[in-house]
């Protein structure tokens, strides 16, 4: 039996720049390699120099789509290192922020790059041309996260009011009070998103992971916990770097992460989803079930209803959160000590867990940074997605396996640069001519 190699030259419609190649040998699956080329961007070194008061907006650069978890990160590493705990309205406030990066980035990915996968569109543009009212639910829906981003964070993209310590200002009771309405139609309109991606058509396509993933005693995970998994892990922020190992491959610009002794693993919703489902809001949790969800989701290809779940949850926690009322007495910022420090800390950013940690000296310079990003850690279990699904569908098609494996990569809505289309395959067998 001729070889059977499939080169997918460029991921697109992603964000980044990266490829597939898959080669079968006398029709058995020998290689699967996801192919991350994107030149590599320097963050960590260029924040070594600058002022740790600086690193909050430096960070937030590295996303257009989710900057709240970049600068969440940071602030609560650089907090810790300095020993700065803020008083509950501001955690509050902080919280509230994050609601709205989980809102708008979730609900891009459902509407406008997932969705279009399962219904056999090539784009979100496409989708709206036989499904507009669902397409503009969904844009509505993004549009009522960037605005708690607007109104807490200074601006709809890359937030500027964060700082070490709290915000430059807070925002007074009638701009917060504002968002209310508009959150209400979100929580329905959530709750309407949950029941329409159940119906969607899944393969049943079933992953034994070790999820990771944030957990708090009191909530579901946003900026605090401790970092846990389904096999035992139970650790605190300051033990990361002991247990998990980032690694350098031949096919990748990007770093591949892995727990110490134990292998690959998975952050994200689904890791969220089943190692803290008992901590949703109650509509969050009805909606879940409803869907067919149960305690737990196996099924990477369901995780498109876990987001929905859980930007119902964002949009039920943003309502609650409005309902705590900021004092006008309250201050900004809490004053910092001039001191130097070392501290790091996890939070959920829409794709998992986004590690930082941070050395400076007296002066405030900063001299170590380091940062683990969620797309980073869950690479080498994309490639295992990979390789399980073409094993189980390697006698498809050409174009019918570009799909499948367009989907597989997409569940875990990897940070690669967004364009107009996603897989440009090439399928070369051996002995007969290439196809595209």
């Amino acid at each position: 039996m001729a070889d059977r190699t499939i080169r997918v030259d460029y991921l697109a419609r992603v964000e980044g720049e990266g490829a597939l190649n898959v080669l079968f040998r006398d029709g058995r699956l020998e290689d699967v390699q996801l192919r991350i080329f994107e030149p590599p961007r320097f963050f960590e070194a260029l924040l070594v120099g600058r002022s740790y008061t600086e690193a909050p907006d430096i960070t937030a650069r590295i996303c257009g789509i989710c900057p709240v978890a970049y600068q969440m990160s940071a602030v609560h590493a650089l907090e810790r290192a300095l020993r700065v705990e803020l008083p509950p309205e501001l955690v509050r406030l902080r919280r509230l922020l994050y609601c709205g990066e989980w809102i708008e980035s979730h609900t891009l990915h459902i509407y406008m790059l997932h969705a279009p996968d399962f219904l056999g569109y090539t784009d979100g543009i496409a989708m709206a041309r036989d499904h507009p009212d669902v397409v503009r639910r969904g844009l509505r829906l993004k549009k009522a996260g960037n605005e708690i981003l607007r109104v807490v964070g200074g601006r709809s993209v890359h937030p500027v009011n964060v700082k070490v310590g709290g915000f430059f200002r807070l925002p007074d009771a009638s701009e917060l009070e504002s968002l209310r309405s508009e959150l209400e139609w979100a929580r329905e309109a959530a709750a309407e998103t949950v029941k329409w991606a159940a119906t969607l058509p899944f393969p049943d396509f079933e992953r034994d992971y070790e999820y990771v993933a944030l957990r708090h005693e009191a909530e579901y995970p946003m900026n605090r916990g401790r970092i846990v998994s389904n096999r035992g892990l139970d650790i605190d922020a300051d033990d990361y770097e002991q247990q998990f190992v980032e690694e350098q491959v031949p096919h990748s610009t990007a770093l591949h992460s892995r727990l110490r002794d134990r292998g690959h693993y998975l952050v994200g919703p689904l890791a969220r989803y089943n190692l803290n489902s008992d901590q949703l809001s109650d509509v969050a949790r009805a909606a879940a079930l409803e869907a067919g969800l149960g305690d737990t989701c196996l099924n990477p290809f369901r995780s498109i209803i876990v987001r929905a779940v859980e930007v119902l949850y964002a949009c039920d926690e943003a309502l609650r959160i409005l309902g705590e009322p900021v004092s006008a007495d309250s201050p900004p910022a809490l004053s910092l000590p001039n001191a130097s420090g070392k501290g790091c800390a996890a939070t959920e950013a829409p794709r998992g867990i986004l590690y930082h940690a941070y050395a400076f000296e007296d002066d405030g310079r900063i001299s170590r940074a380091r940062i683990v990003p969620p797309t980073s850690q869950n690479q080498p279990t994309i490639e295992d997605d990979l390789r399980s699904l073409l094993e189980r569908y390697s006698d498809l098609e050409d174009t019918s396996l570009q799909l499948k494996c367009e989907q597989t990569i997409r569940n875990h809505d990897p940070c690669i640069s967004c364009a107009t289309h996603f897989l440009d395959m090439t399928v070369r067998r051996e002995g007969m001519s290439p196809t595209t």
